[in-house]
């Protein structure tokens, strides 16, 4: 009996486990209400990802059933070359009544965006050697003010590619535009110089702003000193001249003739821009290499930083650093969000820059000003030789900081006591001080670790509500610095292609892993991802909730029982309605919360985790309001790939 009562129980468990948040009662579409779209990647040139729409709201969301899916085909298991996998992280965007978009391999994709039939798709025939992943996050559109309606390219698609090309096409027929660049695209290597396969290329759209169009660029990290440089580019909308280049050298250093210093800083993720401003936003990553700085001699001035241009000429007009000579590969990782800020009566136009270390600048845009107090902090020392370690670090003391600072052998985490007390032996050999712990020899944990913190997914800003919000990851990583003689006699063969890095031209290679037990479990406490939500005239904290399930990552039956909050990549989206959208997690699942509250009111089954941003349109005052996301896993997470992009909405009316 007690064997049987057992049985029902632990079935029980898993109905629940695999039902849906709540039943779907019979809810239809009611007309009116406002109507939107999502012209660009962050729906907003200020990464707002916020929409007016208010057609699903907390009372309904509930109902929301598939509406259509689109399979593009674009997918790599992993089966072939380095086994590398696909990661499908596309966000569309709204161009007309077609949402527009680009697969893994950087086709360009049009769908009717009512039934999200193919209208049409342009293959660039992408070169994909050495690739070390493939993604592409998505486009851009540009309407030609001088061009006649209907003309061709009068409206224009821009994408970049992994192999670093700038592609225009009409945005009607998906056709080349032949007036631009060189029969349609700009070769974005020119002056770069010498580059191995797949090293240097664009995963991020471009950035339209006026009649230019910017350009950032993904430099492999931890590769060599002299790696391809991270020039910023500004382009001709029409034409594809390039009418300016920001080389991120110190101030007063004069980059050599005809091409772009190497080594220095990249803009690998989104971009923003405040046309009345007349400024472009650049998040900057690290100087080559990540790990090691000893050889930089000042080159890193602008690395991790937020730096705006001046649109017209790309001359910095301020900058402002999140890190001081960064040996942790903590990028700034996300597009800025723009923001209203009210203080005393006086609205200034603000932003809200998260970075990997789960720190929240909120900046002026107009000059970079803090506007909470940032405060120098004395940080841990002990380099290795030939190594430079900046004394102090700037910590913001408003919003507090949304990730843990340390992480010590009594806080070890595992499925069993076994698996906590191999956490906790990983944990005692290593150096374990805390953020900003330097790189050493005998090994150290950089918590955050390399993903963050936030990442590429940014954040979302409901401006009727006064809330940001953002995703963070909990995980630890184990980094250690080895001789470059040791390193050679270990890998004569050269390094496999994940967990070691060459850093050629330094002292010092790199070991590099996430930090996990022998069952698969960080070692860190959970949850390891939650999703926050702060308010944006104080800073203040208003609520924050675990993210995701240990559901198909963790072994059965441990995620039926295990903690909620995990891994994620992707970010928010919010509504007038009252919703906010989220895909990001390992487990499979898109999900709604109430942004007031933070209470989950509906997630939905997806063929493999949503490893991207959704996004939601409505197109006329009698139709639906769709939310469409990409479900395509991600080459370095426990999730198949994908091709699926979904939509769901509430039922049709009758």
């Amino acid at each position: 009996m007690l064997r049987r009562l057992a049985a029902l129980a632990l079935a029980a468990l898993v109905l629940a486990a695999l039902a849906p948040l709540a039943c779907s009662p019979d809810v239809e579409v009611e007309p009116g209400g406002p109507v939107a779209g999502w012209p660009e990647y962050g729906s907003t040139s200020g990464g707002t990802r916020h929409s007016p729409l208010t057609q699903i709201t907390p009372d309904n969301v509930h109902a929301l059933e598939v509406a259509w899916t689109h399979h593009h085909g674009d997918i790599e298991d992993g089966s072939g070359g380095m086994g590398l996998r696909s990661s499908f992280q596309a966000t569309p965007i709204l161009v007309d009544d077609a949402l527009v978009f680009c697969t893994a391999f950087n086709r360009v994709v049009s769908v009717d965006a009512e039934t999200g039939e193919e209208r049409w798709s342009h293959d660039p025939g992408l070169d994909k050697r050495g690739l070390y992943l493939f993604n592409c996050r998505g486009v851009a559109a540009w309407r030609d003010a001088r061009a006649e309606t209907g003309a061709a390219c009068a409206q224009r698609i821009f994408s970049a590619t992994m192999d670093a090309r700038l592609l225009a096409l009409d945005a009607a027929t998906g056709e080349p535009c032949r007036d631009f660049g060189r029969g349609g695209s700009v070769d974005l290597s020119e002056g770069i110089g010498d580059r191995d396969p797949g090293e240097y290329g664009v995963t991020s759209p471009p950035l339209v702003i006026g009649d230019r169009v910017v350009t950032g660029a993904m430099v492999l990290d931890n590769r060599r000193v002299d790696a391809p440089g991270g020039v910023v580019r500004a382009w001709d909308a029409r034409s594809g001249e390039k009418l300016w280049a920001w080389d991120p050298v110190p101030p007063g250093e004069v980059p050599p003739e005809g091409r772009y210093r190497r080594g220095t800083t990249n803009a690998w993720t989104a971009l923003a821009a405040d046309a009345d401003l007349g400024l472009v936003f650049v998040p900057t990553g690290n100087t080559s290499p990540d790990y090691y700085g000893g050889l930089r001699d000042g080159l890193d001035f602008y690395s991790s930083s937020l730096v705006a241009l001046d649109a017209a000429s790309g001359e910095v007009r301020w900058h402002f650093r999140t890190v001081h000579h960064d040996l942790w590969d903590y990028d700034v990782p996300s597009q800025p969000v723009f923001v209203d800020f009210e203080k005393d009566g006086v609205v200034r136009p603000a932003l809200i820059q998260a970075t990997k270390m789960g720190h929240l600048f909120f900046l002026d845009r107009r000059s970079g000003e803090p506007l909470f107090p940032v405060e120098e902090r004395a940080v841990p020392q002990g380099a290795v030789a030939g190594e430079t370690l900046s004394p102090t670090q700037p910590f913001p003391l408003v919003p507090a900081t949304l990730h843990p600072g340390r992480l010590d052998p009594e806080d070890a985490y595992g499925f069993t006591p076994w698996d906590r007390g191999a956490c906790r032996e990983m944990i005692e050999s290593a150096r374990s001080e805390g953020l900003f712990t330097p790189p050493s020899l005998e090994g150290t944990i950089q918590y955050p670790g390399m993903t963050g913190g936030a990442n590429w997914g940014s954040g979302s800003v409901d401006p009727e509500r006064e809330v940001y919000l953002i995703n963070t990851t909990r995980v630890a990583t184990y980094i250690r610095l080895w001789p470059r003689d040791a390193f050679d006699a270990r890998f004569p063969d050269g390094p496999p292609a994940i967990g070691f890095e060459p850093q050629l031209g330094t002292p010092y290679a790199l070991e590099r892993h996430m930090l996990l037990s022998p069952l698969g479990a960080p070692c860190n406490p959970p949850p390891w991802g939650v999703l926050t939500a702060i308010d944006t005239r104080t800073g203040a904290l208003r609520w924050e909730v675990p993210l995701g399930t240990t559901r198909d990552t963790a072994p059965f039956p441990i995620w039926l029982f295990g903690p909620d909050g995990v891994p994620n990549i992707g970010g928010p989206i919010t509504t007038a309605g009252g919703l906010t959208f989220i895909g990001a997690t390992t487990d499979r699942y898109l999900r709604a919360f109430d942004t007031s509250s933070g209470e989950e009111l509906w997630r939905a089954r997806l063929p493999t985790a949503a490893h991207a941003t959704p996004m939601t349109y409505r197109l006329d005052g009698n139709g639906r309001q769709f939310v469409v996301v990409a479900a395509g896993g991600h080459g370095l997470l426990p999730n198949p790939p994908g091709d699926a992009l979904i939509a769901f909405a509430l039922p049709e009316s009758r």
